[in-house]
């Protein structure tokens, strides 16, 4: 309990709230979730009174661990992390005008019809793979859908954005991250005129973009009062959550990669140029330095273990599964339709190889998730020209000691796992990164702490080079690769 600074991380998700409190050498001194009532109206709709009363209950739980502990008064800073492309429209007073539209509302698919072609009418270079998930068609299905409502609109704000105004009472503040799928141009770091001429979008609709980790003022006195924290704490810029969970994972630096298995799996990395890969599914956000932090999202994850193994002790199958290794079977259990990274297919459907063992085909399900994996690496290597030197991890599936080791032999580099991993650690790394640390690659190396490493076995990546082999070729043999 040692420590000079605490700092703070707030992550608003899909399914709750949750708060961090993290001393300066990575000891997690106190959290506090919440969580929401999941129902499918809140997969579409948020209100942001709920994310309110949420995050002040979860800042004064936490102010209160602090406080009992003799360290309220060594809060230096707070930052805050949510959902990318999650936006909400705010009147002049900054109050919502609707609920917060969430990422996984599919009603703007004409809407994002439309910013495709706007941005390659355009020839727009930078983010224009628009889809339902990114905020600038939530933007134009609002308008199109409530015109009565949109004359008041004064300002949109991303989920990370509102997070920030709430706690700093500052509004009309983004970061690199959040706006990245609402339209603006990280090459040039404007917003770009198809937005506003074409689309008629007003910039002054639109946030002002700052790196992430930038202090954009204090807690408000309102905040401070209601949570007990001192006002002199900073609130600094966050990012998207899957960016804040690619630096608490310990993908900061140049040449890091990660990833992170849960439903999907999302492959993340730090590279001194742009990856630029039309039609793979990777894409570019900026890191706080300046780097790129290139990623792609597969659908192939973690979500059959939900869904096929819900009642079983994971530990016990997977103990058993690792008898098994190297099964010889190519199974990939993918239960979405289609693949979008490291290929993009939308013949592509899962497959199991023939077996009576419910162990063996686990084991061949946990290795058909590595080859993807692999795969998903190799293009990135193609692309960077550069070797994989260590992959970090986080996610559901890195809780895994079996998958760990599948996965280290199958990629042939150590797999590193860091303790905190969660997306409020992340915010909390860019809370001290500029306010403690001079920046985030020296704040990484004192809060950032490795829980372990797994190293590749000798025998069974030898033997996972032919089957891996096999893999990739029985993806052909069905189509869904060239």
């Amino acid at each position: 309990m040692n420590s000079s600074a605490v700092f703070m991380g707030v992550d608003v998700g899909t399914q709750g709230v949750r708060v961090v409190a993290m001393s300066e050498n990575g000891v997690l001194l106190a959290s506090a979730h919440r969580g929401f009532s999941l129902t499918p109206s809140l997969r579409q709709e948020q209100p942001p009174e709920l994310w309110n009363q949420h995050i002040l209950s979860s800042l004064a739980e936490i102010s209160g661990h602090l406080k009992n502990a003799g360290m309220l008064h060594r809060v230096v800073a707070v930052s805050a992390t949510s959902t990318s492309g999650t936006v909400i429209p705010l009147d002049s007073r900054n109050h919502p005008l609707s609920s917060a539209i969430m990422y996984s509302d599919d009603r703007s698919e004409v809407q994002a019809e439309r910013c495709r072609e706007a941005a390659a009418a355009s020839r727009f270079t930078a983010y224009s793979d628009f889809h339902t998930s990114s905020g600038l068609p939530k933007v134009l299905w609002f308008v199109d859908t409530h015109p009565a409502v949109a004359p008041r609109i004064a300002l949109w704000a991303h989920a990370t954005d509102y997070v920030i105004g709430v706690l700093s009472g500052i509004w009309g503040i983004s970061d690199y991250s959040s706006v990245l799928k609402t339209g603006y141009d990280l090459d040039s770091m404007r917003w770009p005129d198809f937005v506003s001429k074409d689309l008629n979008v007003p910039a002054n609709w639109l946030p002002k973009v700052v790196a992430p980790g930038t202090v954009v003022g204090s807690l408000s006195e309102s905040v401070a009062s209601l949570t007990g924290l001192p006002k002199t704490a900073a609130v600094v810029a966050g990012m998207t959550d899957g960016c804040a969970s690619q630096l608490a994972a310990g993908a900061v630096a140049l040449g890091d990669w990660s990833t992170t298995i849960g439903t999907t799996m999302v492959i993340k990395g730090v590279t001194q140029e742009k990856i630029v890969d039309p039609g793979s599914g990777v894409y570019n956000h900026r890191h706080p330095k300046g780097y790129w932090m290139p990623g792609g999202a597969s659908n192939t994850g973690a979500d059959w273990v939900a869904v096929d193994y819900a009642t079983e002790d994971l530990k016990v199958l997977s103990q058993a599964a690792e008898r098994f290794i190297p099964t010889g079977l190519a199974a990939w259990p993918l239960l979405q339709k289609g693949e979008r990274f490291p290929f993009v297919s939308a013949k592509a459907r899962g497959f199991d190889a023939p077996t009576s063992s419910r162990e063996l085909r686990f084991a061949s399900r946990l290795e058909g998730v590595a080859y993807i994996e692999r795969m998903a690496f190799e293009k990135i290597t193609q692309l960077t020209h550069r070797h994989l030197q260590h992959v970090f991890t986080a996610g559901g599936g890195s809780n895994n000691l079996t998958w760990l080791r599948i996965r280290s032999s199958v990629l042939g580099v150590p797999v590193v796992k860091m303790r905190h991993t969660q997306a409020a650690a992340g915010a909390a790394l860019l809370a001290a990164s500029t306010t403690w640390f001079p920046d985030l690659e020296q704040a990484a190396q004192h809060m950032l702490q490795k829980e372990l490493q797994i190293e590749p076995d000798f025998n069974l990546s030898e033997a996972y080079e032919y089957e891996y082999g096999r893999f990739v070729a029985e993806l052909k043999r069905r189509g869904f690769t060239q």
